[in-house]
């Protein structure tokens, strides 16, 4: 009895062990003769990259030719230009293929009778040789034998109606209950039994989180279905870190993230679920069930819609391939980084003992047209260059920045119910956006820029208007994030009293307040009362530093006319005359001078650090003023500069909230502005690698005062 009381646990931990050792083998290797990597997906994978898998159900059963074909294409070519690599996951010629070539998918597009693959069926298609696309539960399968950990798709199945006594539920359920796989969806289809479904997936142990500023779970075609999802992710940061936590537990489940269709085609939700009301009654008339309901539900609702549920169809499942590409992006880094990043997001000091920062500012969708030749014609003629849409909006910018830099900031803005503010949240998705102003009778802000060949702007084109909803009313809402920040950063998008509101409430609570202007005629808006003298930061340009001078002293100062021709040491010069008057009441003055750099002038000596809300207050003496110039990090060739200075500000804010040493801090301003040089987006994905570059760096700053 002895031996036995001794031995026994030894032996089930050692059958455990065995167990778990067979397990983690069986998912770790790649049969090669039942599993086919696309060569560029498997040379991502061992990178570390960011892979986004997609089922291809949703073009063999999904949608008629050529509709199956041209939205697999685009989904993949979204997620590509998201700096993410698709994964199609399907059954041909007796292999699971991971990731398909375009012949590959024209292949499957005109396939006659492929199978509709479920766990159940993958042995069997395999082992006859047949065509098969790859349902929810057979996409997981196949993405965790290859290693991927986040898988795209429309919506999942569930429990069906009347399940409780049919016993029909789908096996995506149980799929997530064993396969530890992220499922980026836009919830569940209304036709199942919505609330089992959800009590279902928790008896399964499955994680499930909505997207965006509410827990309501979509319904698919709907953004609610009137359930609530036990927890909520607001950016794609955060559902990164969730799905980090998760695989690095090995709870051996899988999570489901609930997307809501994208508002410009949700308007058209309810004709549809009156439509899939209709094709229900007529399913159950005509003796459909089983799996052959939902192809027939979405053909009939197709045709009873005009066509109008296809177009949602596409549009969700192409919101999702952005949302899920922008986790992927986030969960590749993360988990390549390690703990360092788990501990740069979550401890800082700044953020542990207060809370986020605030963004306040403006956000656009940006029309980028770039000359190549020297010379532009002007008039008839045309000029040949190439053009690009990218997001904008200087506040936008730098919020894009410091999210990318671990310090996720609470982001107020205001675009419009259309098309384009889908996509700026569909593409800001690594932000936490969830208190951006949705307006219905206002478009969201555009921008169109002309740049010449150097990348310098030749003329620009703004329209705004939705900006004048970024009112007090508004932002009084966040009033205790803006007590609690450790820094409040606000751009010259915003109206007049809304600056005067967001400085005098700030100052009220000891909170730092950053004003970022966005051109030379806003500049001055601070400046039209005293509420300037409460703000601790700004960061202008030589020209826009001239205009609030010319401001204050009420008189045309001309200097920046001609400040081209200006020497570097005659620019430096004048910008210190100048910041001596602003720094009687701020505390530091940024002056961006382009290709000479940047010059730091503050009441602090230059080794103290930065001001933020939880340092000690110092005083704001013209006897401490100090200035250090910093020469521009050189660059082979200039894209354009577009998105250079919010990088510069969004890059100096993240680390001066880490508590960066004031070099670190300025170095890295000027490797992120840049990063933003060396292509048409204004905050590209490399900002995040300024870290790399840091250690490497050469760059002697001259104190010049």
């Amino acid at each position: 009895m002895m031996h036995l009381t001794v031995n026994r646990p030894l032996t089930t931990l050692l059958k455990h062990m065995y167990m778990y050792a067979r397990q983690k083998h069986s998912t770790s290797s790649i049969p090669n003769d039942l599993i086919q990597v696309q060569a560029n997906v498997a040379s991502v994978l061992r990178q570390g990259g960011p892979v986004v898998a997609l089922e291809s159900t949703i073009i063999t059963h999904g949608m008629p030719y050529p509709d199956n074909l041209r939205t697999a294409q685009e989904v993949e070519s979204i997620i590509e230009q998201n700096d993410a690599t698709p994964a199609t996951i399907a059954l041909m010629n007796g292999k699971l293929h991971i990731g398909l070539t375009q012949s590959d998918l024209q292949y499957l597009a005109k396939s006659t009778s492929p199978v509709k693959a479920s766990r159940r069926d993958l042995a069997w298609v395999l082992s006859k040789g047949l065509t098969g696309g790859t349902t929810v539960s057979g996409t997981m399968i196949g993405a965790h034998r290859a290693g991927i950990h986040v898988f795209v798709t429309g919506g999942i199945g569930g429990v069906h109606r009347e399940g409780q006594t049919s016993m029909d539920v789908s096996a995506d359920l149980t799929e997530l209950g064993r396969t530890p796989v992220a499922v980026i969806s836009a919830g569940v289809k209304s036709i199942l039994d919505i609330p089992r479904t959800l009590e279902y997936l928790e008896t399964e142990g499955v994680t499930v989180a909505t997207f965006g500023p509410s827990r309501d779970f979509p319904a698919f075609f709907l953004p609610s279905s009137g359930y609530q999802a036990p927890i909520n992710v607001t950016s794609a940061r955060e559902a990164a870190e969730l799905i980090d936590y998760s695989l690095s537990l090995e709870l051996g489940s899988g999570l489901l993230i609930g997307v809501p269709i994208p508002s410009s085609v949700a308007t058209q939700g309810q004709q549809i679920e009156d439509a899939i009301q209709s094709a229900l009654q007529q399913a159950s008339v005509e003796g459909i069930h089983g799996k052959d309901v939902t192809p027939f539900i979405l053909q009939r609702v197709n045709e009873i819609t005009g066509g109008e549920s296809l177009k949602a169809n596409i549009a969700l499942i192409q919101n999702n391939a952005r949302v899920g590409s922008k986790i992927a992006q986030e969960l590749s880094y993360i988990r390549r980084e390690g703990s360092k990043r788990r501990s740069v997001t979550k401890t800082t000091e700044p953020t542990a003992k207060y809370g986020q920062p605030v963004v306040i500012g403006g956000s656009n969708v940006d029309l980028v047209s770039s000359i190549r030749s020297q010379s532009i014609q002007y008039g008839d003629g045309t000029n040949l260059g190439s053009v690009h849409i990218t997001l904008g909006g200087v506040g936008r910018n730098i919020a894009d920045c410091l999210s990318r830099l671990g310090t996720s900031p609470m982001f107020l803005s205001a675009i419009g119910r259309d098309s384009q503010g889908d996509t700026l949240l569909g593409l800001s998705s690594h932000m936490n956006t969830s208190a951006v102003s949705i307006i219905d009778d206002h478009s969201t802000a555009t921008y169109s820029c002309v740049l010449d060949s150097d990348g310098a702007m030749v003329l620009g084109v703004g329209d705004m208007d939705v900006h004048i909803k970024i009112t007090p009313a508004y932002v009084s809402e966040y009033e205790k994030y803006l007590s609690s920040a450790p820094l409040v950063c606000i751009d010259g998008n915003i109206p007049v009293d809304t600056i005067e509101y967001v400085c005098k409430y700030c100052a009220q609570h000891n909170t730092p307040v950053w004003y970022e202007p966005t051109c030379i005629v806003k500049s001055t808006q601070p400046f039209q009362s005293d509420c300037w003298k409460t703000i601790s930061y700004i960061s202008p340009n030589f020209k826009e530093l001239c205009m609030i001078s010319n401001c204050l002293h009420k008189k045309n100062n001309n200097a920046y006319q001609d400040h081209n021709n200006l020497t570097v040491h005659k620019q430096v010069e004048i910008c210190i005359e100048l910041c001596e008057l602003l720094l009687q009441h701020m505390y530091c003055v940024v002056v961006t001078l382009g290709q000479y750099g940047v010059l730091v002038c503050r009441n602090a000596q230059p080794e103290e650090p930065f001001l933020i809300a939880s340092s000690t207050p110092q005083e704001r003496t013209a006897s401490k003023m100090s200035a250090v110039h910093y020469p521009a990090c050189n660059a082979d060739h200039i894209t354009s500069v577009s998105g250079a200075g919010d990088c510069l500000t969004g890059a100096m804010i993240a680390r001066i909230l880490q508590q960066s040493t004031p070099d670190d801090c300025i170095k890295s301003g000027l490797l992120a502005a840049l990063c933003s040089t060396q292509t048409v987006m204004t905050v590209p994905a490399s900002v995040s690698t300024i870290d790399e570059l840091l250690a490497s760096t050469i760059c002697q700053p001259n104190r010049v005062l």
